[in-house]
């Protein structure tokens, strides 16, 4: 290699800081919150995807208010939290390479003019920007903790738009979980029982058949951590009052359930 020449960590680190967002990685709570879908960010040679300004500023490009709510938790309970700097049309990284959902060249109705026809080299050049470093990023703040005897529990923040495909949702809140490890879900439904302030559904108004654990399935199931994701109806979250009250909702909720826990970062065999 040439003097001066970048080495891979040099190039790792450059793909980060563009795409990944590390926030308060040195928090002291055993959390680890991640934030796949935080920014409808388009990289200026992408050209918007050819979509509108309005089509780019809605539901179809990120999930609005997520981030705010995971900052709000990120501070009042000293977590750290890994969150994404670019629009999930460029790539959702709440997807493996290999789905076809991970580029859709469709939103829910709406066509993506700048996903169509995608060559495979063009879809490989979207893993390598997104996917690869924010995966990298996320992998590295669990083992950093695991190294420390100290492992993380994943959770995940999401919003979800209140009418979909013409369909209004009554869910508010849901809590998901993968099929094998139920253990975090379970406990925070059980809290949230307790509180009838919000209409809070397991897995709803996505499930695992919808596609949408392979965060969880791939840096929590994989590892035995306890992991769950939380999807907030966005209306519930649209300013800035409404983001800091639902986030000390949920800040509460996973104190209790990691309470009921007991030893909340011990590691898990098998399913729940």
């Amino acid at each position: 290699m040439l003097t001066g020449q970048p080495g891979p960590s040099d190039e790792s680190a450059r793909a980060q800081s563009r795409t990944v967002n590390a926030i308060n990685l040195s928090g002291a709570s055993d959390l680890l919150l991640v934030c796949e879908h935080a920014s409808n960010h388009i990289p200026p040679e992408l050209a918007g995807l050819g979509l509108t300004d309005d089509m780019l500023s809605s539901h179809i490009a990120w999930d609005p208010g997520a981030l705010p709510v995971a900052t709000a938790l990120s501070r009042a309970l000293d977590a750290p939290l890994i969150a994404h700097r670019l629009s999930r049309l460029v790539y959702d990284c709440n997807r493996p390479p290999e789905a076809e959902s991970a580029v859709p060249a469709v939103s829910e109705i709406h066509a993506i003019p700048g996903n169509t026809n995608l060559t495979p080299a063009a879809r490989q050049a979207r893993v390598d920007l997104c996917y690869a470093p924010f995966r990298e990023a996320l992998s590295a703040a669990i083992e950093d903790r695991i190294a420390q005897a100290r492992p993380p529990v994943l959770v995940t923040i999401h919003s979800f738009t209140p009418i979909y495909r013409g369909q209004r949702r009554d869910v508010e809140i849901g809590v998901l979980h993968d099929d094998s490890d139920s253990r975090l879900a379970d406990a925070m439904l059980d809290s949230a029982s307790m509180d009838r302030r919000f209409d809070v559904r397991r897995n709803a108004p996505y499930g695992q058949s919808d596609g949408v654990m392979h965060t969880l399935q791939e840096h929590g199931v994989s590892r035995g951590l306890l992991n769950v994701m939380i999807e907030i109806r966005n209306d519930l979250i649209a300013d800035e009052a409404a983001q800091a009250d639902v986030a000390q909702w949920l800040g509460a909720c996973l104190r209790d359930a990691l309470e009921c826990l007991g030893a909340n970062t011990q590691t898990h065999e098998g399913g729940a």
